[in-house]
């Protein structure tokens, strides 16, 4: 029996998380459920096993449960009108004049988005916040005579409105004088990082890039990361380290696009770093990638996991800016990605098992424009008018292994506490979904039960054309969740077909939805 069905009971509790106590094996190795060592004598069998029993930290969970995260590209690049600032801007230049951190937060929530990250230091080494480390910051601006802090507005901003808040500190430095002597800057850094850790309340994300340029002395950093993890672990024991760190995952390119078929679960690989640190933050990536490492398209099918040595939960975040650029400038305010484009967006990262890390810059009077506000209150009417309606909800359900204690009307409930398991505890099983009347639809729905893993590997979506079932829709993983666009169908039965998992399955959510007529995407 898989030590995953063992301890389902006790693990999922009122609180919706799933416990993070190890497993006696797991604790000999100082590991926990996210991660787990592959022996030389495993089988086949083995090592898909153990797959299917790797787990999401609390942390973990609850960032992928988020969907959308704000990314905000805010500093002395949007008063220079620069992407990589020099480092070398008089602070002077910094003078918004009408910061209003709350129309950010509130607009971003309006759209969706459940967290905040703001670049609280960019390459050009510009603080946000007054570092005591250094004078090239908002304390030298004239902005807010002096005693500005952003950091602190947007940080209050994001708990009065229950937002999440995480911050983004650039590890190159082009200003710092002390960036290549590697010792002194690594511990100007992790002073740095202590004080937006222990100055601005809970941070839920610390994400960091790779960029590693040369600094003012034209030396090269070597970067202490596990210094940087220790530190965050420490004090914010909550916050997912994400992207070159261990909790999450760039997914590869800055398109907003995850991978048709997205595995959290992949082989344990300790490189990777420099290939995301030289495409990291540039706007024009798609020309310059080339599959490697974390990066290639198929990251944890069998064929990769069997080579493993150690396997890892480890999801992906897809970030894009809803601009070209990834800080403002005004002759881009006609180029703002519409509603179409941003809800496309969401269906290729959320829907392909990613989180959506969506860059919105504020501009030189330190507001989100007009533009960028009409575009994402138009994604967020759309995305309310598709899953308004799940016309699951007025089909009558069969299986093809019925459950008492799992049936399949839990995932069509999708009440993110119970889920579809099949009786027979088997790899594969279909669910058939029937109307009275035909239904029209063009949009299919899957969730895993994370919590208990990812598991499904191949499954399909049939329609009943009233001879036999059709093909409307195919897919490998399923993951968080898994959104699937088709041309319109109408017809009186809908079929769900697991038709390879890693052992049982669990589908927490199931539906059919259809898309708003007069948007085109």
């Amino acid at each position: 029996m898989r030590c995953r069905v063992i301890v389902r009971a006790a693990c999922l509790g009122a609180a919706g998380l799933l416990s993070s106590q190890p497993s006696r094996a797991q604790a000999e190795h100082g590991l926990t459920p996210e991660y787990v060592i592959i022996d030389r004598t495993d089988s086949e069998a083995d090592i898909v096993r153990k797959a299917a029993s790797i787990v999401p930290a609390p942390r973990q969970l609850a960032w992928q449960r988020q969907e959308l995260t704000a990314f905000v590209h805010f500093g002395m690049n949007t008063f220079t009108v620069q992407e990589w600032g020099s480092g070398s801007a008089d602070p002077a230049l910094f003078n918004p004049t009408g910061l209003d951190a709350g129309q950010w937060v509130k607009v971003l929530k309006d759209a969706g988005m459940k967290s905040v990250i703001l670049t609280a230091k960019h390459h050009d080494g510009f603080c946000l916040w007054p570092s005591k480390y250094t004078i090239h910051s908002v304390r030298s601006s004239p902005w807010r005579g002096g005693e500005g802090d952003v950091v602190a507005e947007v940080a209050s901003a994001c708990r009065s409105l229950g937002m999440r808040f995480g911050i983004y500190l650039s590890p190159w430095d082009r200003h710092e004088s002390s960036y290549g002597d590697s010792p002194r800057y690594n511990e100007f850094f992790r002073n740095q990082l202590r004080e937006l850790l222990t100055g601005y309340g809970d941070i839920a994300e610390v994400w960091f890039d790779g960029a590693c340029g040369e600094g003012p002395n034209g030396k090269r950093q070597e970067y202490d990361w596990q210094s940087y993890y220790a530190l965050i672990r420490e004090l914010q024991p909550d916050a997912v380290i994400a992207v070159m760190g261990p909790d999450v995952r760039w997914v590869g390119t800055e398109s907003g696009e995850g991978r048709l078929s997205e595995w959290s679960v992949i082989p344990e690989n300790g490189g990777g770093l420099d290939s995301i640190g030289a495409r990291s933050q540039r706007t024009a990536l798609d020309a310059a990638y080339t599959p490697g490492n974390l990066m290639q398209e198929d990251l944890g099918s069998r064929v990769k996991i069997l080579g493993a040595r150690a396997l890892r939960w480890y999801p992906s975040e897809a970030d894009v800016s809803i601009r070209p650029g990834w800080f403002y400038r005004a002759d881009q305010d006609d180029r703002v990605k519409p509603p179409a484009e941003l809800v496309d967006l969401y269906f290729s990262s959320v829907g392909r098992n990613s989180v959506l890390l969506l860059n919105v810059p504020p501009d030189q009077r330190g507001r989100i424009h007009e533009n960028d506000v009409k575009s994402l209150r138009g994604m967020r009417t759309i995305l309310d008018h598709i899953f308004r309606t799940n016309l699951l909800e007025q089909a009558q359900v069969r299986e093809s292994h019925p459950s008492n204690r799992h049936p399949v009307r839990y995932a069509i409930a999708g009440d993110g506490e119970s889920f579809w398991e099949p009786e027979n505890g088997g790899d594969s099983a279909f669910a058939v979904c029937s109307w009275r009347t035909p239904r029209a639809f063009d949009c299919a729905m899957l969730q895993e039960e994370i919590r208990l893993g990812q598991h499904v590997e191949r499954f399909r979506v049939e329609q009943w054309d009233g001879r036999a079932w059709a093909e409307i829709a195919r897919g490998g993983t399923i993951g968080e969740k898994r959104l699937l666009r088709f041309p319109l169908v109408t017809t009186r039965k809908v079929r769900f077909v697991i038709e390879q998992s890693r052992g049982p399955f669990e589908i927490s959510a199931l539906g059919v939805f259809r898309m708003p007529g007069k948007a085109t995407f």
